[in-house]
């Protein structure tokens, strides 16, 4: 693997939980933290030793510099290496939340979630009361040269504490990441003032400016109050203040406004692919700032999102895409609307012998399929399912939108579902019937209870055409009226048979059958009028 890929490899894995073991990540994440305290301290001690030998000047008078220079670099490196132990022996205690969260595949509870985002605090805390006692030590020491000495070591000791407090917590934050990601993956705790994004700001600022500035300010001070300070020494401690300050703020700013980007970041792509559809998307909840709360309100409106797309898939499956879209546009309120529709009826004979006769599942297997053939056909050609009856189905055309050739395209319906009925299902027998006329289409029940239906005298001639078309040959009939208002084109498909007296009605009804063959050639106006 090269060398940018396992810095990809890195970030990608510092980005949130990935999907490793837990006891693998809390042994990286133990590796790196440990990594990142001892680089953190390690350039505070130098920076320390720097400015207390060079940077810095001495006070004036001070006898024998050389030997108390070599004293306090003696006094500093013991300290650092008698306070090191202590610090890994001091972190691995304050490691133990995390290591059980790898130890224990379960949801933390409450006050292991906190203890487990509290991880940069206490880290940072840890190296606060390490440094604060070495620089009480140290200048306690260097009060016998003199209390001048004293407070220049005191000072500087505790700006490379205060900076060295500010790095490991930015850094713990980071590198705690995908620990915190597993913490919050039950849910968010209660909010904190420590874990918000101005606590965080300030001490990027404090690390980048504010102690660089402290110690620019005390050096003017001692210019000011200490007779003797020469204007080089005092040029070159303002500049390597400078210095630090450019540099640190560079790379400590970065690091801050990462820790904030990141998560907005991650929501602005992930609201880039819920406009696209996608609602599979969630992003790792790491933050248990107001950031974290941003992180956890987009998984969360995306979990509602998809539960409504849910109801929504299942309110168009109950009630037809054109019903719910229409609802959902326009409103639901009881009552209906008279229109000009097209209605298709189709059911099944025989269909008690059927289930008598036949197991339950073969039964149900092929009630789907016959189920699947209509539903696909009428959708196809724009047609609206409204409801299953039993073995049968009513299908509209131009209800509750209107739909051009609403009449053509119920009869291209009935002839193609004909078709395919006959081919796929040859052991099942369904009469086709096909009306066309006014309707009252709307919303009939109660306000707890209702759904959306056609009432007119088309659904009922469809029903009897119907039940007429289960003992014709052609398994389908339409009434003559369906043909005045559908495309010629279509018209060419059927033709004009008898007419009868349909069970219940008074009015006599002019049938129509489609051609068995393809229709004779002649020119449409010369068909008969229904």
């Amino acid at each position: 693997m090269t060398g940018k890929a396992r810095i990809h490899e890195l970030r990608t894995w510092l980005d949130g939980a990935p999907d490793i073991p837990r006891a693998v990540l809390e042994r990286q994440t133990r590796r790196l933290l440990g990594a990142a305290l001892v680089a953190a301290n390690m350039s505070g001690a130098v920076l320390v030793l720097v400015f207390a030998t060079v940077v810095f000047p001495d006070p004036p008078n001070l006898a024998h510099p050389h030997q108390v220079q070599v004293i306090n670099v003696a006094i500093f490196c013991s300290y650092f290496l008698l306070g090191a132990p202590v610090g890994v022996g001091w972190g691995i205690w304050l490691f133990r939340p995390i290591h059980r969260l790898a130890a224990h595949d379960r949801d933390l509870d409450e006050a292991e979630k906190r203890a487990v985002l509290r991880g940069p605090l206490r880290l940072m805390t840890l190296q606060a009361g390490l440094w604060g006692v070495g620089a009480v030590v140290w200048a306690a020491i260097d009060g016998w040269f003199g209390w001048l000495l004293s407070l220049k070591v005191g000072i500087i000791t505790a700006i490379g504490g205060l900076m060295t407090c500010a790095a490991v917590y930015l850094l713990a934050e980071r590198l705690l990441r995908p620990i915190a990601a597993l913490a919050l993956a039950s849910g968010m705790p209660a909010r904190e003032s420590w874990f918000g994004v101005t606590p965080r700001t300030m001490l990027a600022w404090a690390l980048g400016s504010g102690v660089p500035l402290a110690g620019m300010v005390g050096t003017g001070i001692a210019a000011l109050a200490i007779p003797g300070m020469h204007v080089r020494q005092l040029a070159l401690t303002i500049l390597a203040l400078g210095l630090v300050a450019l540099w640190a703020g560079v790379q400590i700013t970065y690091v801050a406004s990462r820790a904030v980007a990141d998560p907005v970041h991650a929501v602005s792509d992930g609201l880039g692919r819920v406009g696209h559809g996608d609602l599979t998307v969630s992003v790792p909840v790491y933050d248990a700032s107001e950031l974290g709360q941003l992180q956890a309100g987009f998984n969360e409106m995306v979990r509602g999102l998809r539960e409504n797309a849910k109801l929504r898939d299942l309110f168009d499956r109950h009630v037809g895409e054109g019903v719910a879209r229409h609802a959902i546009e326009r409103g639901v309120e009881l009552g209906g609307e008279t229109c000009e529709a097209a209605v298709i009826f189709v059911d099944l004979a025989g269909s008690t012998r059927l289930a008598a006769t036949r197991p339950p599942e073969e039964v149900v297997g092929l009630l789907n399929a016959y189920f699947g053939i209509v539903v696909d056909v009428v959708s196809r050609y724009g047609g609206l399912i409204n409801k299953f009856q039993g073995d049968a189905a009513l299908a509209i055309f131009g209800a509750p939108e209107p739909l051009d050739d609403a009449n053509g395209r119920a009869l291209g319906a009935a002839r193609e579902l004909t078709v395919r009925l006959q081919d796929r299902l040859p052991q099942l027998v369904a009469g086709i019937g096909i009306s066309a006329g006014t309707v009252v289409a709307g919303h009939i029940g109660a306000e707890q209870r209702f759904e959306y239906t056609v009432i007119g005298d088309p659904v009922n001639e469809a029903a009897r055409l119907s039940d007429l078309a289960k003992t014709s040959p052609d398994r389908v009939l339409a009434a003559s009226t369906v043909l005045a208002g559908a495309d010629p084109d279509e018209v060419g498909h059927w033709r004009l048979g008898s007419t009868v007296t349909l069970r219940g009605r008074t009015a006599r009804t002019r049938l129509a059958v489609p051609y068995r063959k393809p229709p004779p050639r002649r020119r449409l106006g010369l068909l008969p009028r229904p």
